[in-house]
C-alpha cells in the first residue's frame, strides 16, 4: 500500500470490491454502544464516502440512531471476503442535512420510501400481517402522489478519526495500514499483524 490519503486508498479498495463481490460490496457493520455501555452491531450499506466521512441512512427513531446520540461515536467495519481485505473506520457521528437526506430519499425505489413510513424500526411487532396492512395503507395513501421523506428518517454520517487497512497474507502475516486524524492531515503507520 502507498496511497498516502486514506479517501482515496478506500475509493480505490472500494472500487474492486465493487468490481469483485458478489453482494453488496457497500455492506458495513455498523458498531455502537448503547447508554449502559453495552455494544451493538448491525449491518448497513454505504450510501456516501468523501472526506466529511461515510454516510448511511435509517430510521433516527430505532435503536441504532439512539445509540448515536450520546455519545455521537461510531465504528465501521468492511469485509471484502473476495479480496481478503478488511476496512476499519472510528470516529464523531454527525446528522446529514435534510436537503442530502432529501435528494438520497428522492432516489430510494419507491417501495423503500413507503417502506420507512410504514416500518416503526427496532419496535416490537406483534405480527407481519400488522407490518404489511401498515404498507398497504401508506401505498395507498400515497397513490399517484410522490413520497416525502418521513421526518424521523436521515442520515448519518462518520467523520474518520482513526482508519485502517486489512490485507490478508499468507501465513497469517497480514499487512495492516493505519491512519489517524492529526489536525488537518493523516499520520500513518503500520500495525503488526
Amino acid at each position: 500500500m502507498s496511497e498516502s490519503d486514506p479517501h482515496a486508498l478506500f475509493e480505490a479498495w472500494l472500487a474492486e470490491a465493487k468490481a469483485s463481490e458478489p453482494n453488496d460490496p457497500t455492506a458495513m457493520t455498523l458498531a455502537t454502544v448503547g447508554a449502559h455501555g453495552q455494544p451493538s452491531a448491525r449491518m448497513v450499506l454505504l450510501k456516501g464516502h468523501d472526506a466529511r466521512g461515510f454516510v448511511f441512512y435509517t430510521n433516527q427513531q430505532s435503536r441504532k440512531a439512539g445509540e448515536l446520540v450520546d455519545p455521537a461515536r461510531a465504528a465501521l467495519l468492511f469485509h471484502w471476503k473476495s479480496l481478503r481485505r478488511q476496512v476499519r473506520v472510528e470516529g464523531p457521528v454527525s446528522l446529514v442535512s435534510a436537503e442530502e437526506a432529501d435528494a438520497y430519499f428522492a432516489s430510494r425505489a419507491r417501495d423503500s420510501q413507503l417502506g420507512a413510513w410504514a416500518s416503526d424500526q427496532s419496535r416490537p411487532l406483534d405480527s407481519r400481517a400488522t407490518f404489511e396492512a401498515r404498507f398497504d395503507a401508506v401505498k395507498a395513501r400515497y397513490e399517484g402522489a410522490p413520497v416525502p421523506r418521513p421526518p424521523h428518517w436521515g442520515g448519518y454520517r462518520v467523520a474518520v478519526e482513526r482508519i485502517e487497512f486489512w490485507q490478508d497474507r499468507a501465513h497469517r502475516l497480514h499487512e495492516r495500514h493505519v491512519f489517524t486524524r492529526s489536525g488537518d492531515g493523516w499520520t500513518e503507520g503500520l500495525l503488526y499483524p
